[in-house]
């Protein structure tokens, strides 16, 4: 089952954000597609600028696949000064294009 992970708060900014990201992928670059990620089970990300902060969105194909990356993320979170925890739930309604 599809589960949905939210990331917000005082302490994701754009640049945190961006900086999370050279260090997940080794700067390599931006993230652009799922085989971008360090783990498998990734099906959608967007991240962008909303009117109480800056957010992240992923849906992953299984909560099991969103904690093996909440593995490799949460240290990085925590060496950039990102604070708040995501929240994970199960999906009630995922449809894709």
């Amino acid at each position: 089952m599809p589960v949905v992970l939210v990331h917000e708060g005082p302490t994701l900014t754009q640049e945190r954000y961006e900086e999370t990201v050279r260090r997940l992928t080794g700067g390599r670059g931006p993230l652009e597609k799922p085989a971008d990620w360090p783990v498998e089970g990734l099906l959608v990300h967007t991240a962008g600028q909303g009117p109480n902060g800056f957010r992240v969105v992923d849906v992953w194909e299984s909560e099991e696949a969103a904690r093996r990356f909440g593995e490799k993320l949460l240290p990085v979170l925590q060496d950039v000064g990102i604070t708040e925890q995501p929240n994970l739930y199960p999906a009630h309604t995922f449809v894709s294009a």
